[in-house]
């Protein structure tokens, strides 16, 4: 079920990739009103540079996953799901993991615009995507789950933000301390303790949302 869940998911993302696109420019036009916010100043620039990259991916993200469930709530899709002999967990996770991979490909996305605009480049790449893909999911799980809770409020795009940034501040908190780490550079050590504050935190929301999935869609 969760297989199926997924792919039905990725197609639908699939059919609306326009969407993204408009999403990235957003992001993309995020990252360059806070370089004017700064001002030309490079090595302020570079030090805030991970801050606002989050903040970008951050703001971005709210306007994917509040739509997420739009084609749920067409004739009443999601009833329908719902009454299919499944646990209806495989429902959430199939989505929080096609939205973890939408916000993932974002964030990738916005990191050279990042680098271009804050001259904030660095060599561990490796690392830096590592971390988006960590940080990615520590806003797709609560977020997925909370955007099923305003599904069919008429308002989800103001009220989805209020509910999910307080939630998600600690898991913010670690993806930005890990990418200054990785762009500015780590002497004390400190990056692999951020990954892992993260790590956990990643593990706490999936299991708790996925536990309290059920209780949200029957409401």
């Amino acid at each position: 079920m969760l297989i199926a869940a997924l792919r039905k998911e990725m197609l639908l993302q699939w059919r609306t990739r326009a969407q993204l696109m408009a999403v990235f420019v957003f992001g993309a036009a995020a990252l360059l009103l806070f370089s004017f916010a700064v001002g030309p100043v490079a090595e302020m620039l570079r030090q805030f540079s991970a801050g606002f990259l989050w903040l970008g991916l951050l703001l971005s993200s709210t306007l994917t996953l509040a739509e997420s469930y739009h084609a749920e709530m067409e004739n009443h899709a999601l009833e329908g799901l719902l009454l299919l002999p499944a646990n209806p967990r495989a429902l959430y996770y199939g989505k929080a993991i096609a939205n973890w991979i939408q916000l993932t490909i974002l964030g990738m996305a916005l990191v050279p615009v990042m680098v271009i605009l804050y001259d904030a480049g660095t060599t561990r790449i490796v690392a830096l995507f590592f971390v988006v893909a960590l940080g990615a999911a520590g806003l797709s799980a609560p977020g997925t789950l909370y955007a099923a809770m305003t599904a069919q409020v008429r308002s989800r795009q103001t009220l989805l933000p209020l509910l999910l940034f307080p939630l998600i501040v600690p898991a913010l908190l670690a993806s930005v301390k890990a990418t200054s780490l990785i762009v500015l550079g780590d002497p004390m050590g400190q990056l692999k303790s951020w990954i892992s504050l993260l790590v956990a935190f990643d593990a706490i929301y999936w299991s708790l949302c996925g536990l309290l999935f059920d209780r949200v869609v029957e409401e």
